[in-house]
């Protein structure tokens, strides 16, 4: 095969590095991505499912993630297959092209996107794979899509006195049955060092509440402790519990609470509303006057 011919047939990571529109930029790929789906126009694809492989590879505007090591910074490879699960679950779909169109306008609606090639295939019709390819490039005004079907969590703040309570795990399960949920909490009881200077300060107030995630996080297994955005958004939206930790998130914030990080249940509110959360539940601990103003609802339950 000529050189052209053997490029079109290639694996489109190889397509990638063949046709750069100005020079070279960073690519991340899922290979092989495998899903059983009912998809096709023709009746004998009707009411049964069949093996879609997709192979993406994204280009990606340059960061300095490798750096600080940030998983915040860079395009996740959860992003690509939850744009494949919901550009499947919209609706069903007769023809790969339109799936191959969908998927692309959710991928390049995010804002380190580039380009992207896409490929996918029906393994199940023939002897052979038999798919479509296309290339698409981000248009200069990203297309925001909208999250309509993205779970609000409930945040619940613990106070120490349930985080020790014999009836923790019923307690969990009772937030649980309503919803994703991400538990806070404040420091321990116990002294805490004094600095005098604000910034560091700050962050030892801040590193108190990590320390009572861990002790948390030893009382039950579905206490995960997690401490970005990306890993709270994944265990949200596959309806997990989580623990916040919350110095990354503080500290990284463009508009940063205007509580102070020892009001903890008031920096929980502020959590909250940055989740978009349906509910901040306070279990143990009453609700403070400084609660912000875009706070979701409160309810408060007694131990």
């Amino acid at each position: 095969m000529g050189t052209e011919t053997q490029i079109a047939f290639d694996h489109p990571e190889a397509r990638s590095v063949a046709f750069p529109p100005d020079g070279f930029h960073d690519r991340i790929s899922l290979r092989d991505h495998l899903v059983e789906v009912e998809i096709g126009a023709f009746q004998p694809e009707r009411g049964r499912t069949q093996r879609v492989l997709f192979n993406v590879v994204v280009e990606v505007r340059p960061n300095d993630a490798a750096s600080g090591d940030d998983v915040d910074r860079v395009l996740s490879y959860d992003t690509i297959t939850e744009a494949i699960a919901a550009s499947l679950a919209e609706e069903r779909l007769n023809l790969l092209e339109t799936l191959a169109e969908r998927l692309a306008v959710r991928v390049l609606s995010e804002p380190q996107a580039i380009r992207c090639f896409i490929r996918i295939e029906k393994l199940d019709l023939g002897p052979g794979a038999l798919g479509v390819e296309i290339v698409r490039t981000a248009p200069r005004k990203k297309t925001t899509i909208a999250p309509e079907d993205v779970p609000h969590p409930v945040v619940a703040f613990l106070g120490n006195a349930a985080i020790d309570a014999d009836d923790l795990p019923q307690i969990l399960d009772r937030l649980e049955a309503l919803g994703p949920v991400i538990l806070c909490v404040g420091p321990a009881e116990m002294p805490l060092p004094s600095t005098g200077h604000a910034p560091t300060q700050k962050r030892i107030d801040l590193l108190a509440i990590e320390q009572n995630c861990w002790r948390l996080a030893s009382h039950d297994p579905r206490c995960v402790v997690v401490e970005t955005r990306t890993e709270l958004d994944w265990a949200t939206k596959k309806g997990a519990t989580s623990v916040w930790a919350p110095s990354k998130i503080v500290l990284d914030a463009v508009e940063p609470p205007s509580v102070q990080s020892r009001d903890t249940v008031a920096l929980a509110g502020w959590f909250a509303e940055l989740m978009h959360a349906s509910a901040l539940i306070l279990v143990g601990v009453e609700a403070p006057d400084s609660l912000p103003a875009a706070c979701p609802r409160v309810e408060v339950w007694t131990l």
